[in-house]
């Protein structure tokens, strides 16, 4: 059974970065495309990017030219790096493969 454990939050001011990471472990990383989601406080989960096996990736509207998603299949481990981080970027990040859930890292952009 696959596990994910996310890394890399923290407290940033806004116009910082930060990289986030995802260890996958107990399958095969490397066949399963991989997403991050978000969830602020209040809010629903909402898809950040996604990456296939393949190194194709996608975004949504609102973190493109600012996110960048990425894995490294050798280490099992799926990225995503945030630069010009703003407030409204506050909140949890998960990652999955569409089945199994990290168990999230927070987040949090303020002064």
């Amino acid at each position: 059974q696959v596990q994910f454990v996310e890394s890399g939050g923290g407290l940033v001011q806004p116009g910082g970065s930060l990289r986030l990471s995802c260890a996958a472990s107990g399958s095969i990383f490397s066949i399963y495309a991989m997403g991050w989601y978000r969830q602020a406080p209040g809010k629903q989960r909402e898809l950040v990017a996604t990456v296939t096996r393949g190194g194709s990736t996608s975004y949504a509207d609102s973190v493109k030219g600012r996110f960048t998603i990425s894995r490294d299949n050798l280490k099992n481990t799926v990225y995503l790096q945030m630069i010009s981080l703003k407030p409204e970027d506050t909140a949890v990040y998960y990652c999955t493969d569409g089945g199994a859930w990290g168990q999230g890292t927070l987040v949090t952009v303020s002064s």
